[in-house]
């Protein structure tokens, strides 16, 4: 009989320690953290402690992203209410650029509108380049990563050279008429891996504003 077999018999025969308590205290183990050795039942003490501590640090983290999530959800609340409220168009663009930077944190904001009646001397109907209206008509969801090479990095302008991550949101659900480009300093802040939920939700919003006034 192996190590194996003895571990299948306890799994398969779990009122043998009943019957046979006397061995809970009489068998001793290496302790987990110590070269002393300790009775079978404290190890098991031990080993269940370390399974608590562990419960209470996945909890710890769950409470964590629930705050953040209800701290997100409350700023995109202010942003629909924000874009709701907006009289035209001008006042939409201003809401938004406004909640992006001050409540989100997000420095720098560049919204481009194509398709739609956007007066010609307003920043958000400045052409752009055929391949990246192409691009964003093929993107199908928000996407985030390093600036660097990105080709819509240039709406940036003179700020260009400071950002380091970007999320790009594109506009319209069954056909894409516009983009929301976000700028971080931060190489951290927009990820390819992060979860892009809330990102997709602002575009909702953006997308239905514009599609409403324009």
């Amino acid at each position: 009989m192996n190590a194996e077999d003895i571990a299948r018999y306890l799994r398969t025969h779990p009122q043998f320690f009943d019957h046979h308590p006397d061995l809970l205290t009489s068998i001793n183990v290496p302790h987990p953290y110590g070269g002393r050795a300790i009775p079978l039942s404290e190890r098991q003490t031990v080993a269940l402690r370390e399974k608590l501590k562990a419960l209470e640090a996945r909890l710890a983290e769950l409470l964590q992203f629930g705050e953040e999530n209800d701290a997100i959800s409350e700023k995109v609340h202010r942003l629909s209410v924000a874009l709701a409220g907006a009289k035209d168009f001008p006042a939409l663009a201003t809401s938004i650029y406004f909640h992006l930077r001050e409540d989100f944190s997000v420095p720098h904001v560049q919204l481009r509108i194509w398709g739609k009646s956007v007066p010609a001397d307003f920043d958000e109907a400045r052409p752009i380049e055929e391949t990246q209206q192409r691009y964003a008509d093929e993107m199908g969801a928000p996407q985030c990563g390093l600036a660097a090479a990105n080709p819509f990095l240039p709406w940036f302008g003179e700020a260009a050279e400071h950002v380091r991550s970007m999320a790009l949101i594109p506009l319209g659900q069954t056909s894409v008429f516009g983009l929301l480009a976000l700028g971080s300093e931060d190489a951290k802040r927009f990820f390819p891996e992060m979860g892009t939920l809330y990102l997709r939700r602002i575009g909702e919003l953006c997308a239905a504003g514009v599609t409403a006034r324009l």
